[in-house]
């Protein structure tokens, strides 16, 4: 299948506008801290949430609104989670999404509403209500310059894909936006993000294409072995590209799987390689599993293992760890016929800005074959994982399913970061 990246991440699809603005919600911002999506078009619409047990006002609340299947426009601000703050927090949220909706006017139940930032502290709502009017006239279609950055807490890189493509005939676009860099350990349904689309599809194949797209892609994403009370992945459907809805499993829905996992797979690698304090993207392939499942969870258990990441901080081709991080993972392989091996490309970016790391000249060396130690050149290893994208390939002889994961290394600044986050 042919895909087209493009400009204009949510608001690339036909129909769709994003602004951004300042409302100072934790005083010390001097950037865009609320963002605004709306489509001109009412939507179909599907969303995943944090599997925390501790769950923010907000996603209670957005769980709520989407549970028909509908909405309109999405509000989101940084500087506060709304999390672990009562039937005071829920309200507020409430009056997020009625204010919201008297502006545009539609229709309140059709609002969704997220929040990132500090746990445990209540959201001033009113500098959003009073920033509304400016956010409601802003909106454009390069409104989205301004929304991606809005949802950044202590993200160093902004995080957005669009892309186009053919189903049934019409050309289809695709966008997206998301934050993610500190307690990150996605198991969806203060990681955030919202896809948005032109296609005409209904509400259950959104859900169930989202929740098939999510299992490979965001959930084999972990920075640090948290996950947040604020995770939610939303996306929404207006129908504007004028093809035949997509009601049912076929060529079609195929079609819009493949182009929603290309574009989470990117924002993916965006966020395990903006992790906090990282100073490389670390990915994980297990190949030769015996099923999908035991593969992905092998593939994370090795980059959640903070062993792992604090021996790519160093760049010691230490793959006791690896080795050590399988075997208490809880899924099945067989030891006596694994090998390890590392592969970097030289000189490659850490990512481009689809995502993709590419160029350059790739290195590889063994270092455990078959269950068995190897003899390698040291420095040639050193050399490989110092690279910004580094790669550990784990080949396994159970049987032919595959899985992949990313994550990052765990530095110094990591703890610097995360020391003083709420002060």
């Amino acid at each position: 299948m042919q895909f087209k990246f493009i400009e204009g991440g949510v608001a690339a699809a036909e129909g769709f506008t994003a602004s951004g603005v300042l409302n100072k919600i934790k005083a010390s911002r001097t950037t865009f801290d609320t963002a605004l999506i709306f489509s001109d078009a009412l939507c179909n619409a599907a969303g995943v949430f944090t599997q925390n047990r501790v769950k923010a006002e907000c996603v209670k609340f957005t769980k709520n609104q989407i549970a028909d299947g509908k909405a309109q426009a999405v509000i989101m601000n940084s500087g506060n989670a709304n999390a672990c703050t009562g039937a005071q927090g829920y309200e507020n949220a409430r009056k997020e999404a009625d204010a919201v909706a008297s502006r545009l006017k539609i229709d309140a139940g059709n609002v969704l509403v997220c929040s990132t930032g500090v746990i445990g502290q209540q959201l001033p709502v009113e500098k959003i209500l009073n920033g509304l009017d400016e956010s409601v006239a802003k909106l454009s279609k390069t409104g989205n310059v301004e929304a991606r950055q809005a949802i950044m807490t202590t993200d160093t890189k902004y995080k957005e894909v669009a892309l186009e493509t053919e189903i049934g005939g019409k050309n289809v676009r695709m966008g997206t936006m998301a934050k993610g860099s500190g307690m990150i350990h996605i198991n969806l349904g203060t990681m955030l993000s919202v896809v948005t689309t032109d296609c005409a599809i209904s509400a259950e194949m959104l859900e169930k294409a989202l929740k098939k797209s999510v299992a490979g892609t965001y959930n084999c994403v972990s920075v640090d072995g948290d996950t947040s009370t604020n995770d939610t992945l939303l996306i929404l459907a207006n129908g504007m590209a004028g093809n035949a809805e997509i009601v049912s499993e076929g060529a079609e829905f195929d079609a819009f799987c493949e182009a929603l996992d290309t574009l989470n797979t990117q924002m993916a690698k965006k966020i395990a390689a903006d992790g906090e304090g990282a100073t490389r993207l670390v990915t994980c392939n297990v190949v030769g599993a015996d099923n999908v499942e035991n593969a992905r969870g092998l593939a994370k258990a090795v980059i959640c293992s903070n062993l792992v990441k604090a021996a790519f901080f160093g760049a010691d081709a230490n793959w006791g760890r690896i080795l050590d991080a399988m075997g208490y993972s809880g899924f099945f392989f067989t030891p006596e016929k694994t090998s390890v091996s590392f592969l970097s490309r030289e000189g490659a970016k850490r990512y481009f800005d689809d995502g993709d790391v590419n160029g350059g000249k790739e290195n590889s060396i063994k270092v455990f074959d078959h269950g068995v130690p190897l003899n390698f050149d040291e420095e040639k290893a050193k050399k490989i994982l110092l690279e910004e994208a580094v790669e550990i390939l784990v080949e396994l002889e159970d049987g032919s399913a595959k899985g992949t994961a990313w994550g990052c290394d765990l530095t110094y600044d990591y703890v610097k970061i995360n020391g003083d986050y709420r002060t």
